[in-house]
C-alpha cells in the first residue's frame, strides 16, 4: 500500500509563512522577522487548554486520548482531569505567535523546527521552551537522488532542491556530516512548498535536470521513482534513473516529533503537565495494540479512530481510511522508554542533549537566529506512580535491534550478488599496517567516533565492517604454482612480464577471473605452493581483522560511555576479492589494499527485531 500522507503535509501548509523566493544567498531568513513582533501574553485559566496538533501519525494518539478534538467523557485525558482544545497547528509560525500572547501553552513541532523558533520563544523568561515530551520518529522522509549519484559522499557540489524552512533543513544536515560535508558544499535550490504545487521539491526535480536530488514525502517520492527500493524508468510519470538516496526508513533518529510547553506554565502547572504526558504515552500504548489487532484479525475500535483522524484532516488530506493508518505506519512511537532514554540517559547519541546543541547550531549557522537561545529538558519525574503504576510498557532495557544470522546472511548475499553498492549508503576506510592485529582507539578513535555516530543516526541501517586483504601473495603462489604444473606460461622481461593459461591470455589485474580459476582448481597440485590455502588464509585473516576492529569499536564506546548496539555491527571478510590496486608493484600499493571498510547498508525489515517503541 502507497502511504500517501504524514506530517509534511505540515510544512506545505505552513509554507505560506516562509514567502522568501528560492534565495541566492546560503542562509534562511531570520525566524523572529517571520514571526514579527509581538508582546507576550499569559495563558489565561479557562475551562479548557489549547493544544496543537499536526497532520502526523504521532497525533493520532492524541486524538485518541482525547476522543476528538475536544476532550470526550471517559477518554485517558478525562481520566487524568485535563479538559484540551485540540486546534491544527500545521502553520507553525503562528503557532508560535499563538504561544507567545499566551492562546496556548504549547508548541508541537519537530525538534529541529522548535530549534529555528528558539530565539524567538527564548526572549523572554515566561516563553523559554521545556520540551516535555519525545513522541515519535520520522520513518517516512526521502532524499531521492539521480543515477550519478550514488551515495552520500556523491553529494559535493552537487545541487539539492528542498522547501524552505521545514524539517527536512535538519534531515539535510544529518546527511552532511554523516558524509563529512558541509552546506558549502552543496547548492541549495530553495522552495516555497513541500508538495502539491509547482514550486516543490519533487516538482523541481522532474522539470529541471541540473537538479541532482531533492527532498520528498512518501507519495512524492513513489511518484518520482515508484517506492523505496525501485528505480524510476521514467515511465508513469516515474525520473528515469531516480532512487532513494536516503530514508528516515534507516536514517531513523534524524526527525523527532516533540510537544514543547512554556516555563511559566510548567512551573505552575507541572502536575497537569505530567499527566497530559502521561496519558499521551498511555495513548501510544493502546493505539499500537489496537493497530496489531488491526493489522492480525481487524479491530473495531481502531477503524473508528481511522475515521476520526479523517473526519479531523478532512477527506483532501485522508481520501480514504487506509490512508489514516498509512499515516500512523509512517512514524515511530518511542513511548515510556524513550522519553527516560531521550531525557535522561547518559550517552544517548540520540537524545535531548545531542539534539538540542544539534538544532542551536543549525539555527544560528543557517541565519534563522542571530543568538543560541537555549531550551529546557523534561523535568518530569519518570519514577513516580503516575507513569510506573499507569503505563504498561516501562521497560528501558536495550534490547539488542538485529537479528545476527539473517544481517550476517544479508550481507554476505549482497557481497557475492554485487548488489552491495545499491545498498551503501555511505562507506569510508582505515588502513592497517602488514600484519597488523590489533587496532586501539588512540589509533583510529575519530573513525571510531565517526562510525559511532553513524550507527546511532542510521538506527535502522547496519554497519558492515569488511575486511580486505592484499592479494600479492597468493598472486606469488598463483604464478609459482602455474609456472610449475606448466599450465601456465610466462614471457618478457622481469618488471615486464605476461602471461597465457593454457593458451589464453592471463590478466594478474582481472582479480575476479582469478579468483575463480584459484576455486575450480586451476593452479591445485603443485606440493611445496598452494594459491588456494593462500587464499583462504587471506580470507580467513581479513575476517579476523574486522572481528578485532569490531570489538576495539565495542570498547571504544563503552569507554566513552556511548551507547552502542553490537547486533548492529557486522564484521565480513572479504579477503583478496575487491583490492584497491589489484596488482602491486610495491609495497606502498600493497597497503593501500590493507583496510577495513565500514558501510551503512539498508537490510530488510525482516532482520530487525520486532519492537513496538524505538529508544
Amino acid at each position: 500500500m502507497m502511504t500517501r500522507n504524514h506530517r509534511w503535509i505540515v510544512v506545505a501548509l505552513c509554507a505560506s509563512q516562509f514567502l522568501l523566493s528560492p534565495p541566492a544567498r546560503a542562509q534562511e531568513k531570520r525566524f523572529l522577522d517571520l514571526v514579527g513582533p509581538g508582546a507576550v501574553g499569559p495563558v489565561p485559566s479557562s475551562a479548557s487548554l489549547q493544544a496543537p496538533y499536526i497532520t502526523w501519525g504521532g497525533d493520532m494518539a492524541t486524538f485518541y486520548a482525547n476522543g476528538g478534538l475536544t476532550t470526550k467523557p471517559g477518554t485517558l485525558f478525562h481520566k487524568q482531569g485535563l479538559n484540551l482544545k485540540l486546534v491544527p497547528g500545521d502553520d507553525f509560525v503562528q503557532q508560535v505567535r499563538d504561544y507567545r500572547a499566551g492562546k496556548s501553552p504549547f508548541l508541537r513541532g519537530t525538534f529541529h523546527m522548535v530549534g529555528l523558533a528558539s530565539e524567538v520563544i527564548g526572549a523572554d523568561p515566561r516563553t523559554k521552551g521545556v520540551v516535555i515530551l519525545q513522541m515519535t520518529w520520522s520513518a517516512g522522509d526521502h532524499m531521492v537522488a539521480r543515477a550519478h549519484v550514488r551515495t552520500a559522499a556523491d553529494l559535493k557540489g552537487k545541487t539539492i532542491a528542498l522547501q524552505q524552512g521545514g524539517p527536512h533543513v535538519g534531515m539535510l544536515d544529518d546527511i552532511l556530516k554523516t558524509a563529512q560535508l558541509t552546506w558549502n558544499d552543496i547548492r541549495v535550490v530553495w522552495t516555497k512548498d513541500l508538495t502539491g504545487s509547482a514550486d516543490s521539491p519533487a516538482e523541481l526535480f522532474r522539470k529541471r535536470t541540473e537538479i541532482d536530488a531533492c527532498f520528498a514525502i512518501t507519495p512524492d517520492m513513489v511518484g518520482l521513482c515508484g517506492g523505496l527500493r525501485n528505480t524510476g524508468s521514467g515511465a508513469e510519470g516515474t525520473v528515469k534513473g531516480a532512487r532513494v538516496l536516503v530514508s528516515t526508513a534507516e536514517l531513523s533518529r534524524s526527525i523527532a516529533d516533540v510537544y514543547v510547553c512554556r516555563k511559566d506554565f510548567y512551573d505552575a502547572n507541572k502536575e497537569l503537565v505530567t499527566k497530559f504526558v502521561a496519558a499521551y504515552l498511555k495513548g501510544c500504548e493502546e493505539v499500537i495494540d489496537l493497530k496489531k489487532q488491526h493489522e492480525a484479525k481487524g479491530s473495531a475500535a481502531y477503524k473508528t479512530l481511522l475515521q476520526l483522524t479523517q473526519d479531523i484532516y478532512g477527506k483532501t488530506t485522508i481520501p480514504v481510511l487506509d490512508d489514516a493508518h498509512g499515516l500512523l505506519s509512517d512514524c515511530t512511537f518511542v513511548g515510556y522508554p524513550g522519553n527516560v532514554a531521550f531525557f535522561t540517559q547518559q550517552g544517548n547519541l540520540h537524545g535531548f542533549e545531542a539534539f538540542h546543541k544539534a538544532a542551536l547550531d543549525l539555527a544560528v549557522t543557517r541565519g534563522y537566529a542571530k543568538e543560541r537561545m537555549g531550551l529546557f529538558p523534561s523535568g518530569l519525574d519518570y519514577q513516580s506512580p503516575m507513569f510506573l503504576s499507569y503505563l504498561s510498557r516501562t521497560s528501558v532495557e536495550r534490547q539488542e535491534r538485529f537479528r545476527a544470522e539473517a544481517v550476517r546472511e544479508e550481507i554476505e548475499m549482497l557481497s557475492s550478488g554485487g548488489a552491495l553498492d545499491d545498498r551503501t549508503i555511505i562507506s569510508f576506510t582505515i588502513n592497517f599496517e602488514p600484519n597488523q592485529t590489533s587496532f586501539s582507539a588512540e589509533q583510529y578513535g575519530a573513525e571510531y567516533k565517526r562510525v559511532v555516530e553513524m550507527a546511532d543516526k542510521f538506527g535502522n541501517a547496519v554497519i558492515a565492517i569488511r575486511g580486505h586483504a592484499d592479494p600479492s601473495k597468493t598472486l606469488l603462489d598463483l604464478v609459482r604454482a602455474g609456472l610449475q604444473k606448466g599450465a601456465l606460461k610466462r614471457s618478457g622481461t622481469q618488471g615486464n612480464y605476461s602471461y597465457s593459461l593454457n593458451g589464453q591470455p592471463l590478466d594478474l589485474a582481472a582479480t575476479a577471473a582469478l579468483v575463480k580459476l584459484i576455486e575450480t582448481g586451476s593452479f591445485d597440485g603443485v606440493p611445496e605452493v598452494n594459491p588456494r590455502e593462500t587464499m583462504q588464509s587471506a580470507l580467513n585473516l581479513s575476517r579476523s581483522r574486522a572481528e578485532a576492529v569490531r570489538d576495539s569499536l565495542v570498547d571504544y564506546a563503552k569507554g566513552k560511555g556511548l551507547m552502542l548496539d553490537k547486533s548492529q555491527m557486522q564484521p565480513v571478510g572479504v579477503g583478496i576479492r575487491e583490492p584497491f590496486v589489484a596488482k602491486p608493484a610495491n609495497l606502498d600499493q600493497a597497503k593501500q589494499n590493507m583496510r577495513v571498510e565500514f558501510r551503512i547498508v539498508r537490510v530488510p525489515a525482516e532482520a530487525t527485531k520486532a519492537s513496538d517503541f524505538d529508544f
